[in-house]
């Protein structure tokens, strides 16, 4: 018997020592490993070639283990910036101050319920002329929120106990004498990749639907400074991308039984549905564009590098921008006032005037449009149509103009996105977004670990090509007009960081349709003039889904 027992003993040990050779054999990178991973990459190596590099890739793999071992923060920006700036640009740094459209007198509406869709403007002069309260405003929308979020789902958080607080505020600053301009008041909500301190900060992504943030994002800090009154944490798609989180499908005010596009799923919703009078919004790739679209929101994306983003989810630090999502462009002009400027804590900011004067003769502009999108056969086609028809009336003279071609570059943004929650997908928390297929982020995010480093590189290298043809196409005019959808414009200018407001246009079929306007690095100034005074001629931001 105890020979058989050593016997045993002995055959155990020499299984598990052959299983630890074995990992670590399975672990040592072979020359077909090599060559496996060369043809991903497009390449072929001889055999010599293989068995000079393989000692290089194995001290490489020691690097990447050691550095994963050090915890990265989400919002710690890589040392390279990325700079929009054409060689020879010249930014606009005379400032002035911003010159807003005469108030017109208004007067309490007898149905409270009114006040859903009015502008930010309009709510100010009630609250001056001490038609309102802020508090009544807050308490207000803050009841629209709950009524509607049951079948919108645009909430994640609402922050009822700081928007009371806030609005008493406010009020007592006011009636002191003490007006912190024209957002003195005024409700609002922000896209939960926003941090608060005190409040959940959730990504709309189950791995962090419990995450607490400690900061306050600059954005949420300078609204707190003009006054503004925080309500709500609302919905994004998990980790910026489309309309589903972890909670529903954030639904369309206009038809609930669709989805209200995304990112800044939301934020579009909210305020279409008269819930909040204004919105923060971010855009990467069309987050701020595609919502405001199909919501019928009027939304501006601002030039890279105007709005601080502190305290914001990173999702690709060299295309990321924050912007609001209002009724009306002048709103979005007040808003993107109080939130840009200068912040220490994100060294991409690019210090730039903002100039706006609601009274510029808009007819000086030269206003391009890019005719071969115009007269391809796309969605919005009859719409857009009457918009350049309706620009003519105006006295715009439409100057054609042809967009750069777009190189293959967009897996810059998989790379980033993919390096921003890299340790998710290493530790396989990916697999609890709600979203896994194939045009998801966690494939996204699986498939990016397969971008070279030197093709981001080259990537990279193509896009400053792409700024400079931008800026050879920007040299005669100072804004253009392209569909919101059916024009590679959307993609360009976000690679490039130019600013654009996109606004509503008309309906097809009972749904929003919209337009956009883009305009010269850091001139979000002439764009807006331009883009208000085509709204104020169309009047289609009057219009409103009946819940």
């Amino acid at each position: 018997m105890f020979m058989n027992n050593r016997h045993s003993s002995l055959l155990l040990l020499l299984s598990f020592l052959m299983g630890v050779f074995t990992i670590q054999i399975s672990n040592k990178l072979t020359p077909t490993d090599v060559k496996s991973a060369a043809k991903i990459m497009d390449l072929d190596f001889t055999t010599a070639e293989i068995d000079s590099l393989l000692p290089n890739l194995e001290d490489a793999m020691e690097d990447y283990r050691a550095n994963r071992a050090l915890k990265i923060d989400n919002g710690l920006a890589p040392s390279i910036i990325f700079n929009p700036l054409p060689a020879g640009f010249k930014i606009p740094t005379v400032e002035r101050p911003s010159k807003w459209s005469k108030s017109k007198v208004v007067e309490m509406p007898d149905n409270k319920d009114e006040l859903a869709f009015f502008t930010v403007k309009d709510l100010g002069y009630l609250l001056r002329t001490k038609q309102t309260t802020s508090l009544e405003l807050t308490q207000f929308f803050l009841e629209r929120l709950k009524k509607y979020d049951q079948q919108l789902h645009f909430v994640i958080t609402l922050t009822e106990d700081l928007a009371l607080a806030q609005a008493r505020k406010a009020d007592k600053l006011l009636a002191s004498g003490t007006y912190l301009g024209p957002l003195h008041g005024i409700p609002y909500g922000a896209k939960d990749l926003l941090a608060k301190k005190g409040y959940k900060t959730t990504w709309g992504a189950t791995p962090f639907k419990n995450q607490v943030i400690d900061v306050d994002a600059t954005v949420i800090q300078k609204l707190e400074e003009a006054g503004a009154v925080l309500c709500a944490k609302l919905t994004l798609g998990a980790l910026a991308w489309g309309d589903v989180w972890y909670g529903e499908k954030t639904r369309n005010p206009w038809n609930p039984e669709t989805g209200s596009s995304g990112s800044s799923a939301g934020s579009a919703s909210a305020v279409a549905a008269g819930c909040l009078p204004f919105a923060i919004g971010t855009e990467t790739l069309g987050s701020i564009v595609s919502p405001s679209t199909v919501c019928g929101t009027t939304g501006l994306r601002p030039s890279f590098g105007q709005v601080s983003r502190h305290g914001a989810m990173a999702l690709s630090w060299t295309m990321d921008k924050i912007g609001p999502l209002c009724r009306s462009v002048e709103d979005c002009a007040m808003v993107y006032d109080a939130i840009r400027g200068a912040d220490v804590k994100d060294n991409s900011m690019i210090p730039a005037a903002f100039n706006y004067n609601a009274n510029w003769d808009f007819k000086k502009l030269r206003v391009g449009y890019v005719k071969a999108d115009f007269e391809n056969d796309y969605a919005f086609k009859n719409q857009d149509s009457l918009s350049l028809l309706k620009l003519k009336e105006m006295g715009i003279e439409l100057i054609p103009i042809e967009l750069p071609d777009m190189p293959n570059i967009r897996f810059i943004l998989s790379a980033e996105a993919a390096a921003a929650f890299d340790e998710m997908t290493r530790s396989g928390q990916d697999d609890k977004l709600v979203r896994q297929v194939n045009n998801a982020w966690p494939t996204v995010f699986r498939t990016a670990r397969f971008i070279p480093a030197v093709e981001y590189i080259q990537a990279n290298r193509l896009r400053t090509q792409l700024i400079a043809d931008m800026a050879k196409v920007m040299e005669d005019i100072d804004v253009y007009i392209a569909p919101s959808w059916g024009s590679s414009s959307l993609v360009i200018t976000n690679f490039t960081g130019h600013p654009a407001v996109v606004l509503p246009n008309g309906f097809k079929e009972g749904m929003p349709t919209s337009i956009t306007f883009t305009g010269q690095l850091f001139e979000e100034a002439k764009v807006l003039a331009l883009a208000k005074a085509f709204q104020d001629a169309t009047g289609f931001d009057k219009k409103h889904p009946s819940l």
